[in-house]
């Protein structure tokens, strides 16, 4: 009888050792907001302290040429979920945008929510079998929708658990980054308690409790949004560091947020360690938009919500089983997360919902490339800057802006900092480049901007096409990714 029991507890350890091996790999998701990559060390910040991002970046591929989808946060965030444009799904502008009323033209009837219609990433994964768990920054409806609230949250697009995640594109709470804080299913907490540590409890346990289902930790922070607050000893101790070398305009509280930042991505990296599912688990890092300040934009002209490239260029990483480390140039963008993460796990493609994302797995694993193409951006919205669309082509790189057609062509490669306006000289290129934009946004049935009958200008608050790097600027090389 003994003898007969030990054989079954045998046979379950070596079934169980085969279910192990062969379980589909975890997926960990890390999206920071109006995050550029000049904020990390490993990317050339001289002032930050980013040591496990930095781990994350060396392990995995680095693309330098990775894409937001749109220089504002809801727009990236829904094409990362659904694998289309947000030219396609008419969400593009943050939830729920600037009012311009006497402005030059109006902006179209756009879309403030991620509706049913479309199969997010989240529900492709569960139809493969995975636990799902959003933590912190929704941000795809509007709090006045009290009505359909309930068919906008992330457990109405594929999440089992949602910790964090409402209508806020950022902390609102009494304490806003401090507890205490009111947010759906955030609980606990006690005086002096930071948000970003608390929303990292929840991913930790989430993993602690899948040992053996496959999961996806879809994090999406709150940090870096403003209100720029951090943690008394880290602001402490990035004052002192202020004195101690040329690092004027640095925001010690900025500093502390991404030091906190940096502590929750080697938390869960930790945890993954810990569990032993380190070796099967797909780790992703990004960002949804450009640092509000170009400082932090790693050298690129502009910031959040600009046309250039320090408003949408990001950090992009990828660390999976199978791959090899280093760094891809070529250019990515945030649609193609959903048809790559398809296939790191070995799921079918699916390109009538990831309408305009394509695999990299062939760029990770390096047996061969993907297909050469154009990347898109359509912003027919006032920011800091005026209406635009973009489209990358190679190296080049045009902007045009509605309001007069105005256009700025630059070479990306021999000037990555967009200083050098080729459009007069190289016309030929820029109206190339502005046919297929053109051609591109009807494809999509992108909906375009119109005359505004009020246009007063008098009146209007746009603030006019925007300008680059401000002056006395410190200008960050990238190591080893900027020319």
């Amino acid at each position: 009888m003994i003898m007969k029991k030990t054989m079954f507890v045998l046979l379950l350890a070596v079934f169980g050792l085969q279910a192990h091996a062969v379980q589909k790999p975890n997926i960990v998701f890390f999206l920071v907001d109006d995050f550029g990559w000049g904020a990390l060390s490993c990317m050339g910040s001289p002032f930050h302290e980013t040591p496990n991002i930095d781990k994350l970046h060396e392990a995995g591929m680095t693309f330098s040429n990775g894409y937001s989808a749109c220089t504002v946060c809801s727009p990236s965030r829904a094409a990362i979920l659904t694998g289309c444009y947000p030219g396609r799904t008419h969400l593009t502008d943050w939830i729920a945008g600037h009012k311009k009323p006497y402005a030059k033209l109006a902006v179209p009837n756009w879309n403030m929510k991620m509706g049913p219609e479309r199969i997010t990433l989240a529900e492709a994964l569960k139809e493969q079998g995975y636990k799902t768990q959003f933590v912190g920054k929704w941000h795809l409806m509007l709090i006045e929708q009290k009505n359909l609230m309930k068919d906008h949250f992330p457990e109405s697009h594929g999440f089992d658990v949602n910790i964090g995640g409402c209508s806020w594109g950022q902390p609102r709470g009494p304490g806003k980054y401090f507890y205490p804080w009111k947010m759906p299913n955030l609980e606990g907490g006690k005086e002096g308690d930071f948000l970003t540590d608390r929303l990292t409890d929840y991913a930790v346990d989430f993993i602690g409790q899948h040992p053996t289902d496959p999961f996806l930790v879809y994090f999406f922070y709150y940090t870096v949004h403003g209100p720029i607050m951090g943690k008394p000893e880290l602001v402490e101790k990035y004052t002192a560091k202020l004195k101690t070398g040329d690092f004027k305009g640095y925001n010690p509280r900025y500093a502390a947020m991404i030091q906190s930042l940096d502590e929750s991505v080697g938390r869960v990296m930790d945890k993954l360690e810990e569990t032993g599912l380190a070796d099967n688990t797909i780790v992703v890092f990004t960002a949804d938009n450009g640092a509000v300040g170009n400082l932090y934009c790693g050298g690129l002209k502009g910031s959040k919500a600009l046309s250039f490239e320090g408003g949408t260029r990001e950090p992009f990483i990828i660390k999976a089983p199978g791959i090899k480390p280093g760094t891809s140039t070529v250019p990515v963008i945030g649609m193609d997360f959903y048809p790559t993460l398809l296939e790191l796990i070995g799921a079918p493609q699916k390109p009538e919902q990831h309408q305009d994302g394509v695999s990299l797995v062939p760029l990770l694993k390096r047996t061969g490339g993907i297909a050469k193409r154009s990347l898109y951006w359509h912003y027919p919205h006032y920011h800091k800057t005026k209406p635009y669309g973009a489209v990358r082509n190679g190296d080049g790189k045009l902007i045009e802006f509605f309001e007069d057609g105005a256009l700025e062509l630059y070479n990306l490669k021999d000037d990555p900092a967009e200083e050098n306006n080729l459009a007069q000289t190289h016309l030929e290129k820029a109206m190339a480049l502005l046919k297929e934009l053109k051609a591109w946004r009807v494809s999509v049935n992108a909906q375009m901007m119109t005359p505004n009958p009020a246009y007063d200008p008098q009146k209007t608050h746009s603030r006019g096409k925007a300008k680059g790097a401000a002056k006395n600027t410190p200008s960050v090389k990238m190591k080893g990714l900027l020319p």
